[in-house]
């Protein structure tokens, strides 16, 4: 059957497409990143042209990305997915679709539906969706399907996309430490478990690294699409006296960001380089590149190469970092970070990844696990 590339034009401003979000098909307009996008070389690759061989090389393959419930204008982790997907769509020729999740109940009839449209592969946002995905693979061994960020589904036709985020989050902890004026800086989290808490560790281990003396307030949101208690959070630690809130918590996060946008306090962002929400408060982002590991998937799938297991994106592949965008950063804070990247990468520095390792370093510190 012939296939038609999905055209994509940028949504509407993120505030209002927050309360689109459902578990029906997205076959409208969806949106176009808000920023440039990177290849792990740290190139632009926006307004590219579809290569002249895409329509032969991807133009038979269908992918579908259903995310968690944040949905596709977190701003945040699903968004970054779905910028992926559209870079493959322009560059490999691909027809892609979304479908967004609304509550947990949507991801197996999400799945289920590209299932049944003969999707060639399809793209689970989220260790939320493990169970559902894992259901579906089970029963449908000729479908391709990758997870981000799970790593326990152990069958052929399963690819894990796994990320050192603890890295990124050491990276702005550092800038965090090095900025306060306050010497207290705050942390809230989408949900407290032994994935999230990565950001925490690492968020942690940097600040105290930077700067012994601070002071860490930490919150759990229990929720990844909850902006009125993003903010509740965010406000908590202001009035206590943080002067920069980082947030590992979707869409969440934009309450986060948005009290400190109100307080006149600094921010910082999560997955994406979250910059342009609010250019003047958020000091820097920890990005997860989950749209290069879309990309990477979807091109090993259409060249036959694509493997199962578990494939981990680190610092030392540009799988993680810390945002480009660094206008409010002092020259010497980016050549301090630059420096401590150099050692991470070289082993010299140890990111801490889970509770035994960090309690080892820095003793009884993070609250939520």
């Amino acid at each position: 059957m012939k296939k038609k590339m999905v055209a994509v034009l940028l949504s509407a401003a993120m505030a209002a497409a927050m309360t689109a979000c459902g578990g029906g098909s997205s076959k409208e307009e969806a949106p176009a990143p808000a920023e440039t996008s990177e290849t792990e070389e740290g190139e632009e690759s926006e307004a590219e042209a579809p290569a002249e061989t895409s329509e032969a090389s991807g133009g038979e393959f269908k992918v579908g990305l259903i995310t968690d419930v944040g949905g596709v204008n977190d701003g945040s982790f699903n968004q970054s997915s779905w910028e992926g997907l559209q870079r493959a769509m322009d560059e490999l020729g691909i027809e892609a679709n979304y479908l967004e999740s609304a509550t947990d109940a949507d991801y197996v009839p999400n799945i289920e539906t590209f299932v049944d449209e003969d999707y060639d592969l399809i793209i689970s946002v989220g260790y939320m969706l493990a169970d559902a995905t894992k259901t579906a693979a089970e029963a449908n061994p000729d479908c391709r399907f990758a997870i981000i960020d799970d790593a326990s589904i152990d069958l052929d036709n399963v690819t894990c996309l796994m990320f050192r985020q603890e890295q990124a989050s050491y990276l702005v902890g550092y800038v965090a430490g090095l900025m306060t004026e306050s010497n207290n800086i705050g942390f809230v989290i989408g949900m407290a478990n032994e994935t999230m808490n990565q950001f925490g560790y690492g968020y942690c281990a940097g600040a105290i690294d930077a700067n012994p003396d601070i002071k860490i307030q930490q919150y759990n949101a229990n929720s990844f699409a909850d902006s009125a208690t993003g903010k509740t959070n965010a406000n908590s630690a202001i009035t206590n006296g943080a002067d920069i809130v980082f947030h590992a918590a979707g869409a969440t996060g934009l309450g986060v960001i948005e009290a400190c946008q109100e307080a006149g306090v600094y921010a910082i962002g999560v997955d994406s380089d979250q910059s342009s929400i609010a250019p003047n408060t958020i000091i820097t982002s920890a990005m997860k590149r989950v749209d290069n590991a879309v990309y990477d998937t979807v091109k090993a799938l259409i060249e036959g190469t694509l493997e199962s297991g578990i494939h981990t994106y680190d610092l030392s592949v540009g799988g993680v970092d810390i945002a480009p965008t660094q206008d409010l950063l002092p020259a010497e804070v980016i050549s301090a970070v630059e420096e401590i990247k150099a050692k991470i990468i070289s082993g010299e520095v140890t990111v801490p990844s889970n509770k035994e390792e960090f309690e080892a370093a820095y003793g009884d510190v993070y609250e939520l696990d």
